[in-house]
């Protein structure tokens, strides 16, 4: 698939995913812009994270405000060459993939710890 037809997929599974989000969830999400990139670059690596993470939340979390720390606001980072890599080139292991990723960052938006996110449903 062509980088094109990976975000324009990774798009439409996000939308599709929002509207299945419990109704007191949706209009947070839908404040929280995706952002969608083919690999992660060596500025948002840093030292941190390994070249094959799938996605990535910045900023603060919901209820917090700005700080000089946190200077970005709050956004959702999907790495998409990365996520087809790891479904293997496969597309329906993708869109379940891109589904899990987003899920996965916006739990963090929710200032929610993979457990949370696990007992919301929402892995």
């Amino acid at each position: 698939m062509t980088l094109e037809e990976l975000i324009g997929l990774a798009e439409v599974t996000v939308q599709k995913t929002v509207k299945r989000l419990p109704a007191e969830l949706r209009p947070l999400a839908e404040s929280v812009p995706v952002v969608y990139h083919d690999w992660p670059s060596d500025e948002i690596l840093g030292s941190e994270f390994e070249p094959d993470i799938l996605g990535m939340f910045v900023g603060p979390a919901h209820g917090t405000d700005l700080t000089e720390t946190s200077a970005l606001p709050a956004h959702v980072l999907l790495f998409v060459e990365n996520i087809w890599d790891y479904a293997e080139a496969d597309r329906d292991a993708y869109i379940e993939e891109v589904r899990l990723t987003y899920l996965h960052e916006l739990g963090h938006y929710f200032g929610w710890d993979e457990d949370e996110i696990a007992a919301r449903g929402l892995d």
